[in-house]
């Protein structure tokens, strides 16, 4: 505001004392220049998309309301504590060219954390494989975890990871591992808890519940929490039942003195894709599974006619779990176990109510093969397998012999003579 401007709003008939003080509060109220660093200052150029660069790209828009509602700008934080470089004494424009916002000034043990991690490891060159933005969005959008619109809301995490995890290009281009992991997990059960909104849904785990949020390692690092060493404690932290039972069964045992060999949590129920074990396609499937491991013992299972009706996909039918157990497994010598001489038939009994005795004679992984385990069936193999090899020799021989008479007498009877019959 200009002195004449100032003068046109005081009387001319007021005393020149009156006159001088109405001036003078005139002009100090007068915005002449907006505070350097005003966010006001900032919005007034980045909210208006009439406003130009004189060269170069157009400029960052803003949307003002969306910015209030922020994290950064619902708790009155300063454009300029970020943009540090934008502020400018004499109240004029900025450089053109503002430097990379550096996190870390304010959030510096997160970023740290990060710089460590898989994450925060260069894989373009210098670049890392993911930053601040590319998980919280916009910082002049970035909206509290506890906001269901956040991108880092639990509801919404599987869709903030998915971006990377889930876009089939780029796992592809940067060889991630696990392959598509989002499309595991969107029809895993516990992505389902997380999606459809069950009493469990505030307990259901997400992304960062086993892999951490900044902490994020890869499970060959010995930290990390999916490291052989650390996935049963990481699982139990929900699953605290099954921790118990597993960790007093052999392969809790194993995996407790350090066998990098024994089986945990995700060798048998995977790591994204969990599948709700109640379920009968789970029961059928985990079979498989033991015979990661038990190949031989599988193998024999399948001989057996409850290996032979769960081929057809009949879950009503004794699996692995059935007999041995799930988290507690124990071997056969261990008196607590369900196949120990002590326990078996009342494990056979389960199913099979009226079982005597006898039944416990009866071998659920027969070998065929193996004359000292199964003498009765090696023999009866031995004479059915040499049955079928004297039918098929003989009534082969028969065979040829008797089309080579029959091509014999063809060929007399065309040349006119020879047997008839």
């Amino acid at each position: 505001m200009s002195q004449r401007f100032a003068a046109t709003l005081v009387p001319m008939n007021s005393g020149p004392v009156l006159r001088t003080l109405i001036a003078l509060l005139l002009l100090g109220a007068a915005p002449v220049v907006i505070a350097a660093g005003s966010n006001d200052a900032c919005l007034k150029c980045h909210t208006d998309p009439t406003v130009k660069r004189e060269s170069g790209p157009n400029m960052a828009l803003t949307d003002p309301a969306k910015f209030r509602m922020s994290v950064h700008g619902g708790k009155k934080g300063q454009c300029i504590e970020c943009h540090d470089d934008a502020e400018t004494a004499d109240g004029k424009d900025h450089p053109k060219k503002l430097k990379p916002v550096d996190c870390a000034s304010c959030h510096e043990d997160e970023v740290a954390e990060v710089t460590k991690t898989v994450h925060g490891k260069p894989v373009d060159g210098d670049k890392a494989a993911s930053t601040c933005v590319g998980c919280h969005g916009s910082p002049h959008e970035m909206l509290a975890k506890d906001d269901p619109k956040s991108l880092t809301n639990y509801v919404n995490m599987e869709a903030a990871c998915g971006s990377c995890h889930g876009n089939d290009k780029v796992v592809a281009q940067r060889k991630l591992p696990g392959g598509n992991v989002q499309a595991a997990f969107h029809d895993s059960i516990h992505g389902r808890l997380v999606r459809d909104g069950s009493d469990f849904k505030a307990q259901a785990p997400t992304c960062t519940t086993c892999h951490g949020a900044h902490s994020i390692q890869s499970k060959k690092e010995v930290g990390s929490k999916l490291s052989h060493a650390n996935q049963p404690a990481m699982c139990g932290s929900c699953h605290q039942r099954a921790l118990v039972t597993y960790n007093s069964g052999k392969h809790g045992q194993l995996q407790q003195g350090g066998d990098k060999t024994a089986p945990t949590c995700t060798d048998c129920h995977s790591a994204h894709g969990i599948q709700d074990a109640a379920s009968d396609n789970w029961q059928v499937a985990a079979i498989g599974q033991c015979g990661n491991c038990h190949d031989d013992y599988v193998e024999s299972y399948h001989l057996t006619y409850h290996g032979k009706v769960t081929n057809l996909g009949y879950a009503d039918m004794a699996t692995c779990a059935s007999c041995h157990g799930a988290h507690d497994i124990r071997p056969a010598s261990d008196p607590l176990s369900p196949v120990s001489a002590e326990q078996r038939l009342t494990t056979c009994q389960q199913c099979h109510k009226q079982a005597s005795v006898q039944l416990m004679s009866w071998d659920p992984h027969p070998r065929p093969s193996d004359s000292e385990r199964s003498v009765v069936l090696y023999w009866a193999n031995v004479g059915m397998n040499g049955l079928l090899i004297g039918v098929f020799a003989f009534f082969g021989l028969h065979t040829v012999l008797w089309a080579y008479r029959s091509f014999g007498d063809a060929i007399r009877r065309r040349r006119g003579g020879g047997s008839n019959r």
